[in-house]
């Protein structure tokens, strides 16, 4: 059995493709391109399709993670480039490693998010992140399961700063653009909830909803508090491919070989 990860994006309007929707569209993706899929045992028998920290609906993404297994080898390049070209614009397959390590999902310790406020001025935004930053705890509230929930969203949040906006940007409206570092934790900081704790902090309320991308998520490197990426150790150890017949040859022939 092989072990395929893959990195996805969800842009533009597909962002608001729920988990479950993509599930779907992955599997049917899968059959287009008749990958060898493994199954699981059991009455209901289906793909061994193991999701990492799906970002929430309504967000996009730069950064999902997913593996398949598979039940006969294949290039993960070729198989990429099937599975993209079965897939809807905007839900991207845009990476593919043979995983040679376990544990994809412990990896997965951090986020990088990016916020667009649309209508708030940089510099209210820096005045309320300077005050989040500097708080010890900033409780808010989210609706649960069980009714709502309070809990702190200042303890998971590694960096919180404005960043310059890109020079060619279109319109005069104002708009802040924040970058956001997270632990992930439990129970989950998103980013929505650095929102609400910016309200409580600094009353900042953006008159439209957020723009929110994630652009990363690995293993956080605490030192410099970078995110890395988590598909980098199985490239780091997949086995150096075999010399060539040209290159085997031109390696073992006897000195002086192939002159007049």
């Amino acid at each position: 059995m092989q072990r395929i990860r893959l990195r996805y994006t969800k842009r533009g309007r597909l962002r608001f493709t729920s988990h479950r929707d993509f599930q779907r569209a992955f599997e049917r993706a899968l059959r287009r391109s008749e990958v060898p899929m493994a199954y699981s045992a059991g009455f209901t028998p289906h793909p061994k399709v193991s999701y990492a920290n799906a970002a929430p609906t309504g967000t996009g993404s730069e950064a999902e993670f997913l593996e398949i297994a598979l039940t006969e080898a294949r290039d993960p390049a070729v198989l990429r480039a099937l599975l993209d070209d079965s897939l809807p614009d905007g839900l991207d397959i845009v990476d593919a490693v043979e995983a040679h390590t376990s544990g994809l999902a412990d990896r997965l310790t951090a986020s990088v998010w990016e916020l667009r406020l649309e209508g708030v001025e940089p510099a209210a935004a820096a005045g309320a992140v300077d005050a989040f930053n500097r708080a010890e705890t900033v409780e808010v509230q989210r609706r649960a399961k069980n009714g709502m929930r309070t809990f702190d969203a200042r303890a998971a949040v590694v960096d919180l700063r404005v960043v310059d906006p890109p020079a060619d940007r279109p319109g005069d409206r104002p708009c802040a653009i924040l970058r956001l570092v997270v632990r992930h934790v439990t129970p989950a900081v998103r980013p929505d909830d650095v929102l609400s704790g910016l309200h409580v902090v600094a009353d900042l309320a953006p008159p439209v909803p957020a723009a929110v991308t994630r652009l990363a998520q690995g293993l956080l490197d605490e030192d410099s508090g970078t995110v890395t990426d988590p598909l980098a150790p199985d490239r780091e150890a997949a086995p150096a491919a075999p010399p060539t017949a040209t290159g085997t040859a031109a390696a073992t022939a006897p000195e002086g070989a192939g002159s007049a």
